[in-house]
């Protein structure tokens, strides 16, 4: 057996120095392992890139579609996926040239084409779904293809448009499955990346098999995956205590996640600080009580957020004063420095009586249906209410139904939590304060837009430092949304299966094909 081992890896070297992809060749030396199950809270919302911008549905399309770029794990430099070479034509950051590999195939064994890229890009710009990922892109003017070349004018110097193209919003679908101008609505997946969907039963699981056709920057395919969905972190904690998850990630209750020990010998636990972050984000349409700037600030100068941190969230999480979090470019802590604690009642009461608002403000706070975001919502409700100057109703719903509702401006405040789309300042500021962001909540500010260009331009991130500090401080003077706190991201693995700890590197990509067992 061992000397026909042998003879079949050596054959696989030759057939790889001659060019030849060997994925399908190499002996699978866990075909006779079970699937690595992997259990989420995380939602997906929609299957089609085109579609979607959330956490869930990102997560899966890191591993069923590709992208031209990629991040390499913990690197914040994008790297060539589908693409052999990106780079900037001339100096200006506004054409920015990608050549695709020549050896690209879909996983249904159809060629990927500079005119699928093509598609792709105007398909999604052209649908502009409400909750999908059109907005990361403002600054696209149009794609042009010559050959395997795929260019793409900017309106604008955009020096992180490399890395806005590593994420799900750019996904590469096939053109001869996908409609131009609507949504997918099947369950079909037609991508080239480092997985084939198998078998996909929303919000309960979805099977991931090895793509034999990808080519890419994976150098090795991954195991078959099984991803499970959970509505709640308690159904999720009881599979993992049952034994019906190998892995567990995004996420198991606070409570239960404070009492985990990562020295423990019978688990595998991953603690990072990351840049996932919590907002209270206020719809300023006219007719909503949160449209007066006066009772947004009063708001921001009662907020508790230790009580919110070791409340709800037992210290799994830390206190956020400012839209960008702590690790990135600019970083500062205006919402500290304009609503320090401790007196923010009495201020709250002058702002509002300066005004001329009458109290107590009622208003409506929205929430996804769960845990723990419920427990946070009536930790918010006690301490507005104990103040006498608000009262607060709160409405919650099932995460698709709520990502409507928001968008429809159904809530005068909601709360919404937000991972980067990529590893810089900019996946903060551009979708969610500019006057064409993704929150849905009429908030515009042409100052803040001008401050968010002068970001774009700088290649070296160091000199957008002082901009993105500006812009900073006007969220904190206008407050279209409150930071509340920051996470720190858990994965909690058994024993026997390794590489779980790159589900979570604070590039927002879900390398399930990193996983394997011991």
């Amino acid at each position: 057996m061992r000397s026909i081992r042998v003879r079949i890896i050596m054959l696989c070297v030759v057939l790889v120095a001659a060019g030849v992809g060997a994925w399908q060749l190499l002996p699978d030396e866990e075909e006779d392992r079970r699937p690595i199950s992997v259990g989420t809270t995380d939602e997906v919302t929609s299957l089609d890139p085109a579609g979607a911008y959330d956490a869930g549905s990102w997560a899966i399309y890191s591993n069923l579609y590709q992208s031209l770029l990629t991040f390499k794990p913990g690197s914040t430099t994008p790297v060539p996926d589908a693409a052999s070479d990106c780079k900037f034509l001339g100096t200006s950051l506004r054409t920015y040239q990608c050549t695709l590999r020549d050896d690209l195939a879909f996983a249904n064994g159809r060629k990927v084409t500079a005119e699928d890229v093509k598609f792709s890009f105007d398909r999604m710009i052209g649908i502009a779904a409400d909750v999908g990922p059109a907005a990361l892109f403002p600054t696209l003017r149009k794609v042009t293809t010559t050959g395997d070349n795929v260019v793409f004018h900017l309106g604008a110097r955009d020096a992180t448009f490399p890395q806005k193209l590593a994420t799900g919003a750019g996904a590469i679908v096939d053109r001869t499955r996908y409609p131009k101008n609507r949504l997918r609505e099947d369950a079909g997946v037609d991508g080239s990346g480092p997985y084939v969907l198998k078998e996909y039963r929303p919000g309960v699981r979805a099977r991931l098999e090895p793509n034999p056709h990808y080519r890419g920057a994976i150098s090795r395919p991954g195991p078959t995956v099984v991803v499970r969905y959970f509505a709640e972190g308690d159904q999720l904690a009881a599979a993992w205590r049952a034994g019906e998850v190998d892995v567990t990630h995004r996420q198991l209750p606070p409570s239960m996640l404070s009492t985990l020990d990562g020295s423990r010998e019978d688990i595998r636990m991953t603690e990072a600080t990351t840049a996932e972050i919590r907002s209270m984000v206020f719809n300023v349409r006219k007719g909503s009580p949160m449209a007066e700037k006066a009772v947004r600030r009063a708001v921001a100068s009662v907020i508790d957020r230790p009580g919110i941190v070791t409340g709800p969230y037992h210290s799994t999480v830390e206190p956020l004063y400012s839209l960008v979090p702590r690790g990135y470019v600019g970083h500062s802590t205006p919402f500290f420095d304009l609503y320090p604690e401790g007196d923010g009642a009495e201020r709250a009461e002058r702002l509002l009586r300066e005004a001329g608002v009458e109290t107590p403000v009622t208003f409506t706070y929205g929430h996804r249906a769960g845990e723990p975001w419920a427990a946070e919502a009536a930790e918010l409700r006690k301490q507005l209410e104990a103040t006498g100057l608000f009262r607060m109703k709160i409405v919650s719903a099932e995460w698709k139904d709520f990502q409507k509702g928001y968008a429809k401006g159904a809530y005068d405040a909601y709360g919404l939590g937000w991972l980067p789309d990529f590893p810089d300042s900019d996946s903060f500021t551009q979708p969610l304060v500019s006057s064409e962001n993704v929150l849905h909540n009429a908030y515009a500010s042409k100052r803040v837009d001008e401050l968010i260009a002068s970001t774009q331009q700088y290649g070296d991130r160091a000199r957008a430092v002082q901009d993105f500090k500006s812009i900073q401080r006007l969220v904190a003077e206008d407050v279209p949304l409150v930071p509340l706190w920051q996470k720190k991201d858990y994965v909690v693995a058994t024993q026997d299966v390794a590489g779980s700890q790159y589900l979570s590197d604070g590039t927002g990509i879900w390398r399930l094909w990193q996983l394997s067992w011991i």
